[in-house]
């Protein structure tokens, strides 16, 4: 079975067909660069471009980096502001084919972890956290999603912990990957005291370098990189989208 994902995210948006049988894209993905500002009307009309560049016109799962309900808007943290409280779904269904299932684009990379990549077969408390423009998080109790969990916001000594440990970060502060993990494992340490998870996922763009990070970490919790890295996000939408997992 195929689905169509695209994954809007504060520095690009990207999409391709994926393959729902084995979680895997079919073909190139497209990239197109985020518009500027990133009001919603142009992130539309780049949405748009991918799935017609597909020649698709079945259900299309699209992330957000935000809080989602009901294709609802409730936040926009790395995006242009008016998005809160825009009705996604019938934005964009205004402008493609086929109709929209919207979700949080950190829960859609959970989703496609737990059903394919590090976190299949997994019960107990799995958290996935995508580390890019800032954190997402996704938190699945025995394989079910919690939505819209917002753990990139949680304090971290006084600040934001995707002020201080997002990708983002790292390299707007030049830091070395030892440097950084000190700051991903405090933060880390700050939500296991909370939730007590019994396996981590990391996601996004350095779960590909996650050889220089992840063993320098010292958490109690296992922490192993998305298997799916980069592509988690499209997976998880064009599947959410088949099987109507979002909230």
């Amino acid at each position: 079975m195929q689905g169509f994902g695209v994954d809007i995210g504060g520095s690009g948006i990207k999409g391709c067909l994926v393959d729902l049988d084995e979680g895997r894209l079919v073909g190139e993905r497209v990239r197109i660069e985020t518009p500027q500002p990133s009001v919603p009307d142009a992130v539309y009309g780049v949405v748009a471009t991918i799935v017609e560049s597909f020649g698709w016109s079945g259900q299309v799962g699209v992330t957000f980096p935000g809080v989602m309900k009901a294709g609802v808007a409730h936040t926009a943290a790395n995006v242009d502001k008016t998005w809160i409280g825009t009705d996604v779904d019938a934005g964009l269904e205004q402008r493609i084919a086929g109709s929209v299932q919207t979700l949080n684009d950190a829960d859609a990379a959970g989703l496609a972890e737990m059903r394919y990549g590090a976190g299949r077969d997994r019960n107990g408390v799995v958290l996935m956290l995508t580390f890019g423009t800032g954190i997402g998080s996704a938190l699945f109790v025995d394989g079910r999603l919690v939505p819209n969990t917002e753990f990139g916001h949680i304090q971290v000594d006084g600040e934001d912990g995707e002020r201080r440990a997002s990708a983002a970060a790292r390299e707007r502060e030049e830091l070395g990957y030892p440097e950084w993990a000190q700051r991903v494992d405090r933060y880390l340490d700050v939500l296991e005291a909370g939730l007590w998870p019994d396996l981590i996922i990391v996601g996004g763009g350095v779960s590909k370098k996650a050889h220089k990070w992840v063993p320098l970490l010292s958490t109690r919790t296992p922490v192993v990189p998305a298997q799916l890295q980069n592509d988690a996000g499209i997976v998880g939408a064009a599947l959410a989208a088949v099987e109507r997992l979002a909230p």
